[in-house]
């Protein structure tokens, strides 16, 4: 399967990672009668893998797109020459656009990925399984975790997984700070026989630039 895929990157912005947020609301603000930009309609939660999702990763700050969010992203790259945020405004002059088809879906070979931004993983029903587990229980937890999210990415896509996802895993737990709630991220690598394209997120709050995968 092909995906449409757009990225966007302001090169000549240096913000901090928690920065995405704000990104993440002012544009939601300019665009505010695109669903796509906030996940929202009215006043309900759009509950679907996330069209555009919000990244700043070493300082660069990003904006990914794939389907009906590619073309939306590559309008707001082309546009773009002024963010506000907190009330300051910061001027952007250096854009790089990348944007066509990608490649998504089940292998027969295994690609190995880096968590370029900490995996959101756990939450309340998995998150005291992973506490009672014993170290080797801990990892089978997070593979099975991993696989769940690509299940639902792929879901979230219109895509049919008809064969096993197997995958092997190097991560570490990080911490994390989410809406000034102190959390377990994880780090690291993982290789799997499934095609993700680089800079898309997989787990919890990916539209605000956690769980970002790259191949390593």
């Amino acid at each position: 399967m092909e995906i449409i895929y757009t990225l966007v990157k302001f090169q000549d912005l240096e913000l901090k990672p928690r920065a995405a947020e704000k990104i993440r609301g002012f544009f939601a603000k300019e665009y505010e009668d695109s669903e796509l930009l906030h996940n929202h309609k009215g006043d309900q939660v759009i509950y679907k893998y996330p069209r555009v999702q919000y990244k700043i990763i070493k300082g660069i700050t990003m904006l990914c797109g794939i389907e009906e969010g590619a073309s939306l992203v590559a309008n707001i790259g082309l546009d773009t020459e002024l963010m506000i945020l907190d009330g300051k405004p910061l001027h952007t002059f250096q854009r790089e656009i990348i944007n066509g088809k990608r490649n998504f879906g089940l292998i027969d070979y295994y690609i190995e990925y880096k968590f370029v931004t900490p995996w959101l993983a756990l939450n309340q029903k998995n998150n005291k399984t992973y506490d009672d587990a014993s170290d080797m229980e801990k990892e089978e937890v997070l593979k099975r975790i991993i696989v769940g999210n690509i299940i639902s990415l792929a879901k979230g896509l219109g895509y049919t997984i008809e064969k096993q996802i197997y995958t092997w895993i190097n991560l570490k737990q990080c911490p994390v700070m989410f809406k000034n709630i102190k959390m377990r991220g994880f780090i690291g690598t993982f290789k799997v026989n499934f095609m993700i394209p680089d800079y898309l997120g997989i787990g919890k709050s990916v539209s605000r630039g956690f769980g970002t995968i790259i191949r390593s």
